[in-house]
């Protein structure tokens, strides 16, 4: 099959498409966390927290520890409720949103626990030595020594959450140790069993919590290992053919079985793993690039020196594990008229998969593709399909990057971002704006579009970071 005939197909091919989340579950969602923090504190202040605090002296730090602790927990649970890939949260919120809470939560979460670490120690030393009754807590008391692994895994989780070094790490190697935030969380329950005051001491404090972490654990298992298995078992993905489009770009179609069933939609990804030998338990976020049909998927990977750089090597017939969809930059919302597409390097692979789908006429779409140089342009025949069958208008800009926060090339900085996306795209300011690149050219876009007067609702966008 020819990569034009993928789009030329895909109109008319049958696919399941799953229904947009109601616009109100996002501040349902924000208001039921807020809930849940405001009945931890009750549940505090019910055992008497705020008499501990006006007691003063020990009494009060140890009452200030065990909210803070209170809180460090609340956090926890909701931070793997937030990825635990949900499809319902997935679709109410979207990855790079739900990517920003997860991170605000966990490093919260991990300062409290922290605060609550120091101020039981102390209250509980009352003068003496700090440090030698914070090794009597651990040896001596139930469930501290394992509550102190689970603290030593969350240091590991959060030192290389830091943006420092996850620049340093390879995704694969990030992702697994980011699993230690799983055995942190539950190598802290037996110690809040068995010792925590503001669980043993109350009915109602004990069935809150036994409820949030039962959620907890049944979301992980039924969603993060559950559906995925159901869905490879029903959908058997094998790589059909491998495809180069360009320097270092590669592109994989996946056939299998009713893949019409599959709830996915152009602009979303996967996390992939190909079963062609060494390295196939690590997995990685790959998007779709061509509008998703019932006999046929494509994914297009650029080589950056990870697990990626095996894409090009892989054989028809090679087996293929996912997990997915994800991601929001979906047409769900777009009922016709102007659309604004922006690219960036290999962010350019949803979008080409929106093309597809996008119910657009002829001359209200334009995409505005980003490269470094006309040899990083990819998918050249396909673009040159949809500007002659569907009537988009194709912008390329390349050269290198400015140096100064802008979406526009060197050459180019010298011009207001918003004016030049104004003459780049004369419909901007009624358009629906999706935007797909690494994380500081995204922003600058998002800000030029916002500038020329899009309303914020209608600026879509995908990160390519992690």
């Amino acid at each position: 099959m020819t990569t034009t005939a993928v789009h030329a197909d895909a109109r008319t091919a049958q696919h399941r498409r799953p229904r947009a989340a109601p616009r109100w579950w996002g501040d349902a969602g924000g208001v039921a966390a807020a809930a849940s923090l405001l009945v931890v504190t009750a549940l505090w202040v019910s055992n008497d927290g705020l008499q501990d605090i006006a007691a003063g002296g020990s009494t009060a730090i140890t009452a200030i520890g065990r909210l803070a602790g209170l809180h460090a927990s609340d956090l926890l649970l909701l931070q793997v409720l937030l990825m635990a890939r949900i499809p319902l949260v997935e679709r109410a919120f979207g990855q790079d949103r739900l990517a920003r809470w997860h991170r605000w939560t966990g490093f919260t979460s991990f300062w409290l626990m922290l605060g609550h670490i120091v101020a039981i120690t102390v209250g509980y030393a009352a003068g003496n030595n700090v440090v030698v009754q914070l090794w009597d807590l651990i040896l001596t008391y139930p469930g501290m020594l394992l509550a102190a692994a689970g603290a030593v895994s969350l240091l590991l989780v959060v030192v290389t959450s830091v943006r420092a070094a996850r620049r340093r790490l390879r995704y694969e190697s990030w992702h697994l140790l980011h699993l230690y935030a799983y055995l942190g969380v539950g190598l802290a329950l037996p110690h809040q069993i068995w010792t925590g005051e503001d669980f043993a001491g109350s009915v109602a404090a004990r069935a809150y919590w036994w409820t949030l972490y039962g959620v907890a654990a049944c979301a992980v298992l039924a969603y993060r290992i559950g559906l995925p298995v159901l869905r490879n078992r029903r959908h058997r993905l094998v790589v059909s053919g491998v495809v180069p489009e360009g320097p270092g770009l590669t592109s994989v179609y996946l056939s299998g079985e009713r893949l019409g069933e599959l709830p996915a939609r152009a602009g979303q990804f996967f996390h992939w793993r190909f079963l062609d030998g060494a390295g196939w338990t690590r997995a990685n976020p790959f998007s779709l690039s061509a509008t998703p049909r019932g006999d046929l998927l494509r994914i297009t990977v650029k080589d950056q020196g990870d697990g990626s750089s095996r894409i090009a090597t892989l054989r028809p017939g090679t087996k293929v594990l996912f997990e997915g969809p994800f991601g929001k930059l979906t047409g769900e919302h777009y009922q016709g008229g102007p659309v604004v597409m922006m690219a960036c390097g290999v962010g350019i692979t949803p979008l080409l998969s929106l093309l597809g789908e996008l119910p657009y006429r002829a001359g209200e779409a334009t995409l505005i593709y980003r490269a470094r140089s006309e040899e990083d342009l990819a998918f050249r025949s396909e673009l040159e399909w949809f500007a002659a069958e569907r009537g988009v208008r194709v912008v390329p800009m390349t050269g290198h990057r400015a140096d100064r926060a802008s979406w526009l090339p060197r050459e180019f900085a010298g011009q207001d971002d918003a004016e030049a996306l104004r003459r780049a795209a004369p419909q901007i300011a009624a358009a629906r704006v999706y935007i797909c690149g690494p994380g500081e050219w995204a922003a600058a876009a998002r800000a030029a579009a916002l500038q020329a007067g899009v309303r914020a609702n209608y600026v879509h966008t995908e990160l390519f970071a992690w």
